[in-house]
């Protein structure tokens, strides 16, 4: 049991850690991106229609990128360009895509909720020689799609990012002080707009890696939510790639054991909510012990 958790905690991850990257840089290049999760879900239903038409995961993969960055882009047009409130705009397009959506089965599908479709080409899995059969250490690292290898191997190309390249800093300035980094002959919307529609692009890839790397279905709650559980990641991590990392493990391993605990005699409704009032507990600490952290140095 103990081999599968981990294995599936991996899985879970992957979502959470790509949308909550995503959501990092954009919160380091000025927007609090609350609109992940709309784009995640726009990402899921075009992955799973192209990849039933195409029968190409990558095609599907590329569809999902394309529509979650310009999710990304229409929600920051609206926020740096129409100077709207960036938490009302973010709330508006998580309805408005969920909307469209129901719509869109309706009317195209004749389907209430659940879209099935035929011959969906799902992420391969790639299988390690020799780590493969060692204990535990063969279900975190082996039996993965390169989805989830892209996902982690972003974590430490985003610390690269930030920290040595001159786009980096400039989106860092840009976040910080706009009107310094204007002074500077910098664009800061320009720079805003590019971190959102990134931000679109890996939650894009999120709701595929849902759609076509774990269920093979749409389902109109298929996000569940991990769009604010990416939120929380990187505000846990305060803007930094390898704590937000962690917090996207630690809600994986959470919704894993979950998942494993259903069946046992406890009722699923209370199971389905560990993962969630994990994240709230950790969260619930941190700030706790920023506080305590603060009252120390004063």
């Amino acid at each position: 049991m103990i081999e599968n958790v981990l294995h599936s905690a991996i899985v879970m991850t992957t979502p959470v850690l790509l949308a909550a990257i995503g959501g990092l840089i954009n919160r380091i290049g000025g927007i609090v991106n609350i609109g992940l999760d709309s784009m995640m879900l726009g990402g899921a239903l075009i992955a799973i229609i192209l990849a039933s038409q195409t029968g190409s995961w990558g095609v599907a993969l590329v569809g999902a990128a394309g529509v979650g960055a310009l999710l990304g882009l229409l929600m920051s047009l609206c926020v740096t360009r129409l100077k709207a409130d960036e938490i009302i705009v973010g709330l508006g397009f998580n309805i408005l895509v969920a909307g469209l959506v129901r719509f869109f089965l309706k009317t195209a599908y004749g389907s209430s909720g659940t879209l099935r479709l035929p011959d969906v080409a799902r992420l391969p899995r790639i299988e390690i020689p020799v780590i493969a059969d060692i204990p535990y250490l063969g279900a975190i690292l082996s039996g993965h799609d390169p989805l989830t290898w892209a996902a982690w191997i972003l974590v430490p190309v985003t610390v690269w990012f930030l920290r040595r390249t001159r786009l980096g800093l400039r989106l860092r300035a840009a976040g910080a002080a706009p009107q310094a980094s204007r002074a500077l002959g910098l664009s800061p919307l320009r720079l805003r707009d590019a971190s959102t529609v990134f931000a679109g692009l890996l939650a894009g890839l999120a709701g595929a890696y849902l759609s076509i790397g774990v269920v093979g279905i749409f389902n109109e709650g298929i996000t569940a939510g991990r769009g604010f559980i990416a939120l929380a990641a990187f505000y846990f991590g305060r803007n930094r790639p390898w704590p937000t990392a962690l917090c996207a493990l630690l809600f994986g391993f959470f919704d894993a054991l979950q998942i494993r605990l259903q069946g046992r005699g406890i009722p699923a409704e209370l199971i389905q909510t560990l993962p969630y009032a994990m994240v709230i507990v950790v969260l619930t600490f941190m700030a706790i012990a920023t506080r305590r952290a603060r009252a120390l140095k004063a």
